[in-house]
């Protein structure tokens, strides 16, 4: 009788403690409303009392009841825990809020056919840099290879990255350094660049960016507005590339509505505090950090973007995969270049590679990169609707998976959970309007490419005044017509 009451009390503590447990793990996350959390609470107490009652009793079915509670509390326990895995993933995505890790790629490039391995094997080249372009980050490599060499490199400055390519080329130096990052600009130019020239060694350079997040107490309303960049690299989401994707969000919680604004990758304007008053491709400022970009976008539209998210490739097929795949609406039926994927006019169900090929298909579209960024829009619009729904909690484990090591975001967690509650408190629907900076293509010099007309699209000012115009009434919280 003794050891059967120990039974009892050993159980009956088991379920009480996983219980606990799992109330303080669902507290801790900070997305669930009061509500939700009494109902919780009170549902497990309920269950509490039912197995006491049934020890008192019932004679019948204690040994049910006991093994019930036994697999309860197991239940309990790995909820709890994938709870506080699915939190801990979040800190991991949005680590500290209030700076910008920016990861550049330094390569030291020789010849094809030139005999050097590494390092070592350059030694005695005379290594061609410029200064022009992130020389902070040049400098810093130079230092670096310094150290590794235990000998100062013989360098060559030249005023722009076409002289110091060309310098190569005509074996004026024996070795270039210069950001991975700007081979994709190079190659307009060179378009043999990447068989004349490789890569003997990378060194990796992070620079902290302070980017300031508006503060709750500091906002004169609950309007905000989010950067939305995607990124076409692999490896670290930090790393410094082109930003093929430019989207804004202004997101009204109090009237539910959401403004999402595409600007053309090749917009020509210019980037704050580093172009002087001369113009680039928009895509280019990813260059030179998400800051800029922002910056550049703050500069056109007269605002002034708190958050950012940055994305790339892998981070967008895992995410819509963890969201079970997306309805899209496609204004056009096409068949894609790359992978022939079959794009019906109306609603598409796409799972995460297909919603990437959706996304990146230019060519077989009228419009072209007009339309791709229309489409990139409608891919957002599809994940938001997914993700607004209550039934999302489902997924946040999977969801909170993905994006671990994939996005970028300078937004805090408790400002992302306090969102989530918000919609889970009160589940309305939201209003998601697409607007798309209009323009016409010419040719131009660009900043990052001195002496060359690049392709460029001419922005129609008039577009731009008409997308002013709506931020403006989404932040007074008037409703929008699609």
């Amino acid at each position: 009788m003794k050891n059967i009451r120990i039974i009892v009390i050993v159980v009956l503590l088991l379920q009480l403690v996983s219980s606990i447990f799992f109330l303080q793990s669902l507290y801790s996350l900070g997305m669930l409303p009061s509500k939700y959390l009494i109902i919780a609470a009170v549902s497990l107490l309920l269950l509490a009392c039912l197995f006491i009652f049934t020890e008192m009793k019932s004679q019948k079915n204690r040994k049910l009841f006991k093994i019930l509670s036994l697999l309860f509390s197991m239940i309990l326990f790995a909820g709890a825990l994938l709870i506080n895995k699915t939190s801990g993933t979040m800190r991991v995505i949005i680590g500290d809020s209030a700076y910008n890790i920016q990861v550049n790629d330094m390569v030291v490039a020789v010849l094809a056919d030139d005999p050097a391995e590494n390092l070592a094997d350059a030694a005695d080249y005379i290594f061609g840099v410029q200064y022009a372009l992130k020389g902070e980050e040049v400098e810093n490599t130079v230092a670096l290879i310094n150290e590794e060499l235990k000998r100062e490199i013989q360098v060559k400055e030249y005023q722009n990255m076409q002289e110091q390519i060309q310098a190569l080329y005509e074996n004026e130096v024996g070795a270039v350094i210069f950001n991975e990052a700007y081979i994709s600009i190079l190659e307009e130019e060179f378009e043999d660049i990447h068989t004349r020239l490789r890569i003997i060694d990378t060194k990796t350079v992070e620079k902290q960016v302070e980017i300031s997040a508006k503060q709750e107490a500091q906002a004169e309303d609950n309007c905000f507005i989010v950067y939305i960049s995607g990124i076409d690299v692999y490896g670290s989401i930090r790393k410094t590339s082109r930003s093929d994707v430019n989207i804004l969000a202004v997101v009204n919680p109090d009237s539910h509505q959401v403004l999402l604004i595409n600007t053309p990758r090749d917009y020509y304007i210019e980037f704050p505090g580093v172009t002087g008053g001369a113009k680039d491709k928009l895509t280019h400022a990813g260059i030179y950090g998400v800051d800029v970009s922002m910056a550049a976008l703050g500069a056109l539209y007269d605002i002034d973007p708190e958050y950012y998210v940055r994305v790339n490739f892998t981070s967008l097929v895992e995410m819509v995969d963890a969201l079970g795949g997306v309805d899209v609406y496609s204004e056009y039926a096409f068949t894609t270049k790359e992978d022939g994927l079959v794009v019906s006019k109306g609603l598409n169900h796409f799972n995460g590679e297909q919603a990437l090929e959706f996304c990146r298909e230019r060519k077989n579209l009228p419009g072209g990169d007009f339309q791709r960024g229309k489409n990139q829009q409608a891919v957002i619009t599809a994940m938001i609707q997914k993700v607004i729904s209550p039934a999302i909690l489902l997924g946040a484990g999977d969801i909170m998976e993905s994006l671990a090591g994939n996005v970028d975001t300078n937004m805090s967690q408790s400002q992302i959970a306090d969102l989530i509650k918000a919609q889970l408190n009160d589940p309305v629907s939201w209003d998601v309007t697409s607007m798309a900076a209009e323009g016409t293509g010419g040719s131009k010099q660009c900043y990052s490419m001195p002496g060359r007309a690049l392709y460029v699209t001419y922005p129609d000012y008039e577009s731009v005044d008409e997308i002013k115009e709506a931020i403006a009434k989404v932040r007074a919280g008037e409703t929008l017509e699609e």
